[in-house]
């Protein structure tokens, strides 16, 4: 297929909304709608049986879980994309809005998060950590279409795939539109995925299978996606053959694997008899 023949980029402005001096990006709008649609999906799965905590911890935690994704989204780029650079533009690492999170980290950082907000209020942390995983490919599936929007993180070259397309950013060869495989694989597959096991009421006796199959899934389709992704420009292909993007997959994969099987070889839970958070009102 020649360049002529490739798909058109939909040349989608990455500014969704400027007023003066107050602009507002896609990429922006896909973290706000992924954590405001999680909060409520989650939300909602808090209040299923059985419950072992109380819901309404979920409000409080948004907070938590919002600086844990973007200050370990930051991190995890610095550490494992450009240390070199930062290390020598330190006061660069604030500016966020010139872009640079990685997943990785970000999940890392909701992780610590999730288990200091637990600590703090007494809940089970791994069925908080259900409920935030079972959110999490919402927010995944927006960013994805941010990045696909922004036309960063494009596939490879494709000149004999027939729905390959020319990215601004990427040169004139027709490429993968990783971004989108990522969107479907990430977000909408594995979302489906972690509610038919989060509805389960065997399932949710176990807490920590739904986080396990997170980290399984998402290991997963994002080491097979990398497959059709351009490597990062300033690393290229590790040891001449894989990725970072498979390279921090893989503790993902053993690590969810691991999980499942201990959740699910565990005595079910019994919830507590007076809920996590929950403050007892005059008379009760």
């Amino acid at each position: 297929m020649s360049p002529m023949l490739a798909l058109p980029f939909p040349m989608i402005d990455p500014i969704a909304v400027e007023l003066g001096p107050i602009v507002i990006r896609w990429y922006a709008l896909a973290y706000i709608s992924g954590i405001m649609l999680g909060w409520r999906y989650a939300l909602w799965l808090a209040s299923r049986r059985p419950v072992y905590f109380n819901p309404k911890l979920i409000d409080d935690f948004v907070l938590w879980a919002t600086f844990g994704i973007v200050i370990g989204g930051r991190i995890g780029y610095i550490l494992f994309y450009q240390p070199g650079y930062y290390l020598e533009n330190p006061l660069d690492i604030l500016k966020v809005w010139q872009g640079g999170m990685a997943f990785h980290g970000g999940t890392l950082g909701l992780l610590v998060a999730t288990i200091l907000f637990a600590r703090k209020h007494g809940a089970p942390w791994f069925a908080l950590g259900d409920l935030v995983c079972a959110a999490a490919p919402i927010g995944l599936f927006f960013g994805r279409i941010a990045n696909f929007i922004n036309g960063e993180l494009f596939g490879r070259p494709a000149p004999d795939f027939p729905y390959a397309m020319v990215f601004p950013r990427g040169g004139p060869e027709p490429r993968h539109p990783s971004q989108l495989y990522e969107a479907a694989l990430e977000g909408l597959v594995l979302f489906v995925i972690l509610f038919l096991l989060a509805r389960r009421p065997e399932i949710r006796e176990r807490p920590g299978i739904v986080t396990g199959g997170f980290f399984l899934g998402y290991g997963l389709f994002r080491g097979f996606v990398e497959f059709f992704r351009e490597p990062d420009v300033q690393l290229g292909y590790l040891f001449g053959v894989v990725t970072m993007g498979q390279v921090l997959s893989l503790p993902m994969i053993v690590g969810g694997a691991f999980l499942i099987r201990w959740a699910w070889t565990r005595t079910p839970v019994v919830p507590p008899k007076s809920l996590p958070g929950l403050k007892a009102g005059p008379g009760k």
